[in-house]
């Protein structure tokens, strides 16, 4: 197995002062905000769930072209007055681009999305040929 070396973190995680201090690892997300992303299956369609906490519709965009189907947007930082120095902050920001190869099995015509909650469901029709079919198997 390959991991990617990160020298940040690898200076963050090895008992530095910031870890005695927390008294706890420390994350660095070196790519920014990143959504959840689930993908499932079912007779008829595929079903993609991204969690998109504190976005609204106009944060981000889905588009479908050519093969692929593209989630990119941007989870901005909220702007708010500081009285206080945070000590840590686990949020994340920044743009993102999530990007799905779309196969000659699902009817692009019919992808349809909504987002509710923070949470965005797109559902992925397949083709009449690309669903299972039961074939009756009789008894002579």
């Amino acid at each position: 197995m390959l991991v990617k070396w990160n020298p940040v973190s690898a200076l963050l995680n090895n008992g530095s002062l910031l870890d005695d201090f927390f008294n706890t690892d420390f994350p660095v997300h070196s790519r920014g905000f990143d959504p959840v992303i689930d993908v499932k299956e079912n007779e008829k369609n595929f079903i993609i769930t991204a969690e998109l906490p504190g976005l609204s519709k106009d944060d981000f965009r889905l588009t479908v072209e050519d093969n692929s189907l593209s989630l990119e947007g941007e989870k901005k930082a909220a702007k708010e007055e500081q009285s206080d120095n945070p000590y840590r902050t686990e949020r994340s920001y920044g743009a993102f681009k999530r990007v799905f190869r779309l196969t000659d099995s699902v009817d692009r015509k019919k992808i349809a999305a909504d987002y509710t909650n923070g949470i965005l469901s797109i559902t992925v029709p397949k083709t009449e040929k690309a669903k299972p079919k039961q074939i009756e198997v009789k008894v002579s």
